[in-house]
């Protein structure tokens, strides 16, 4: 099974980079002290394989990293290698994206064509999913239903991040699934929009020219400062995961160029019910 590094697992990789850096050590010498490849070192720093205990007790033994410090380490060791409710779906999710948007405090998405995973409705998502992955079996789309289903509780949770989606008014008119499905799927997004954790915004057909031409990606941010925003792209060709500061200044200053291009919540969510009465 692929390893699929938390936000904490990320975290602990950045510290291991950090630390033998500042004391001026290359990969190879750390690897030659270890006993280990350079690559599996890489690959430690990298969030790339899962950490053993052991291993990370090695590297801070090596790096002579004190307590406090040592203890806060060894506590996110742990936390790393715990196990989401994810792995039960690795079959479906093949990437890092799910494991950090459970852990995310903001989700800000920009989406031309589809409502978000989060927020879309069973039947909605099953005309998504059986048309968009071209899957053979009802079983599998099913499947990736369950798995869906499963991801969409962060919603219910006591913390539950803030939802910041904007589509563009394409969204409310290609009727997906059929006039029917797509009339109760946009009576959900009223719904949950008006919930006080989540926001919806229509990009309107009278917007021409905007920042999301370029096409969909989502922002995830976190509770700790010490994590920085990843922008995600999701492609049939595999996925993007952008972490440079600078590439997500430049996604950050989109998705809000964006967002001031688009109806406010309360006139979306009024061309957002209007649309479901006209398919319904």
């Amino acid at each position: 099974m692929s390893y699929r590094p938390t936000v904490r697992g990320r975290r602990l990789a950045r510290e291991l980079r950090t630390l033998r850096e500042k004391r001026g050590l290359t990969l190879q010498e750390v690897a030659d002290r270890l006993s280990m490849s350079r690559a599996t070192v890489s690959r430690l720093e990298t969030a790339q394989t899962r950490p053993k205990a052991e291993d990370i007790q090695r590297f801070l033994d090596l790096y002579g990293v004190p307590s406090p410090e040592r203890d806060a380490l060894s506590n996110l060791a742990s936390a790393a290698q715990r196990r989401g409710w994810w792995t039960a779906y690795s079959d479906v999710f093949t990437g890092s994206y799910v494991a950090m948007e459970h852990e995310a405090s903001l989700i800000r998405t920009w989406d031309p064509q589809l409502v978000h995973g989060l927020l879309q409705t069973e039947d909605y998502a099953r005309a998504v999913i059986t048309a968009g992955r071209m899957l053979p079996k009802p079983e599998d789309v099913e499947r990736r239903l369950a798995a869906r289903r499963t991801r969409q509780a962060l919603l219910e949770r006591p913390d539950a991040p803030l939802v910041h989606m904007v589509v563009d008014e394409a969204v409310l008119r290609r009727p997906i699934g059929g006039p029917e499905v797509l009339a109760e799927q946009l009576r959900h997004l009223v719904r949950l929009a008006e919930r006080d954790r989540i926001t919806v915004q229509i990009l309107p057909f009278t917007v021409r020219e905007h920042a999301g031409l370029d096409g969909r990606f989502t922002i995830l941010s976190f509770p700790d400062p010490a994590d920085p925003d990843i922008a995600y792209v999701e492609g049939t060709m595999g996925d993007v995961y952008v972490e440079s500061i600078a590439e997500i200044a430049s996604h950050g200053e989109r998705f809000q160029r964006i967002a001031e291009a688009a109806l406010p919540p309360e006139e979306s969510a009024r061309l957002v019910a209007d649309a479901a009465r006209s398919n319904s």
